[in-house]
Parts: C-alpha cells; structure tokens; sequence
C-alpha cells in the first residue's frame, strides 16, 4: 500500500500544472532580465536625479509660472531623457513613464501646497513635450510637501531646497 501511495504522489509530481508549466530555463532568463531590467532602471533613475538637480527650474512665489532663464535648463532636461530613452530602449526595456513629481516645502495648506505642486509639474511635462519629449512617455505628479528633502524646513534655504521637481522612470 505505501509503494501504490509512493507512485502515485510520484506520478502527481511530474504532472506539470499551470503554475510550473513554465520551462525552467524560460523562468531563469525571466529572472535575469527582470533583474537587468532593475538595474538599467536603478541606473538610469540615479542619472536623471542627478540632471534634474543641476537643472531646477524656479517658479514665481506661489504660481506655477516659470522664472525667466529656464530654456536651457529645459533642454538640458530633454536631452537627459532621450538619453534615458536611448539606455532604456537598449535594454529591451518597455511600457515604461518618465514621472515629473512637483515638491513644495512645508509653508501653508497642505492640500494647497499639493494642487500646486502638481501645477508646477505640469508645467515641466508640458515645456518637454514642446521640447520633443512624447507625451504619451512621461506624466505629472504632485506630492506638496510630503517627500521633504530637508527636514525641517525651518529657514529659507532649507524650503528653497524643499521647492523641486524630480524626474524618474517608473516601470
């Protein structure tokens, strides 16, 4: 009786189900591309932080209209993202976004600071796809001040800080 028990547990297992139909090989290389895929992500994300900090663009106090003096540092953001393009694209990597997230410092109504946030980086999104960027690859997000770089902001030069828009690519 255990040696019928035996074969038949035996025989389950070598039944492929649905979940484990999947060839070994197929699910190591799914593996290793997801993993290269997070890396190129990783990489390309540290890139555009690091352009998107040399080139803050400021806004007029409490408006989401742009200081003058900004066009090259615009460009200087478009080229990053073709570049970041370019790296993705190379990297077999698909159905990906760039995310324009607008930051406030911590002054006045949160819900406020949010709305404006989110203004501000529309107003990003919409100079880079006037720069060439596609529309339909990149998407405007506002946080306020929920993501703080310096906390807390207690002096001007702290909440100027706060005052950013980051760009990343989200997968």
């Amino acid at each position: 009786m255990k040696l019928k028990a035996l074969c038949v547990a035996l025989s389950l297992l070598a039944i492929p189900t649905a979940a484990s139909a999947q060839n070994p090989l197929d699910q190591l290389k799914k593996s290793a591309g997801d993993a290269g895929k997070a890396a190129i992500e990783k990489r390309v994300n540290a890139k555009l932080m690091e352009d998107t900090r040399k080139n803050q663009c400021s806004f007029k106090s409490g408006t989401d209209v742009l200081e003058p003096g900004c066009d090259k540092k615009l460009q200087n953001l478009t080229n990053a993202l073709v570049e970041a393009k370019k790296q993705l694209d190379a990297g077999g990597v698909k159905n990906y976004k760039f995310e324009v997230s607008g930051h406030t410092d911590s002054s006045g109504d949160a819900a406020k600071n949010k709305e404006l946030s989110e203004k501000r980086a529309e107003v990003i999104v919409k100079e880079l796809v006037a720069r060439g960027v596609p529309r339909g690859e990149i998407i405007a997000v506002g946080r306020g001040s929920e993501q703080l770089l310096v906390k807390p902001d207690n002096t001007a030069a702290k909440k100027a800080k706060n005052r950013r828009y980051e760009i990343q690519v989200r997968l």
